[in-house]
């Protein structure tokens, strides 16, 4: 059996952004389908589309790619502002179904950053 380089195993802190940054993907898909679904619905459901690209990135999150960490962190910006038009632009539960993607986005860019950053820092410690 071949030896483990323990400089291959991701460490608690790069952990630990993952597990954010997944735990935020999840929760902003799931506040996407709900809000589009049964919450607060427009026209026939079909805004639940939006969430698909927030699909996409949860295999490379898992398996700590780091290049998927950077195109999300810039991608989620665009749900970061659909929820600012929308928390200044809407009434009642809209307004705070849009509050909460910001919070979501902004959780999960901070996440993204965060495991880019200690990445690198390990990266150039090895080289």
């Amino acid at each position: 059996m071949p030896a483990v380089n323990d400089t291959a195993l991701p460490g608690p802190a790069v952990r630990a952004t993952r597990t954010l940054a997944v735990a935020s993907l999840l929760a902003l898909i799931a506040l996407g389908l709900a809000w589009e679904l049964w919450l607060a619905p427009t026209g026939r459901g079909t805004l639940a589309l939006k969430v698909l690209p927030l699909v996409l990135p949860l295999a490379g999150l898992l398996k700590y790619r780091l290049f998927t960490y950077r195109w999300l962190s810039l991608m989620l910006w665009l749900y970061v502002a659909e929820g600012l038009v929308r928390a200044t632009s809407g009434r009642g539960l809209v307004v705070a179904l849009a509050w909460g993607e910001v919070a979501l986005g902004l959780l999960l860019f901070a996440a993204c950053a965060m495991h880019v950053r200690l990445r690198l820092r390990v990266a150039a410690r090895l080289a």
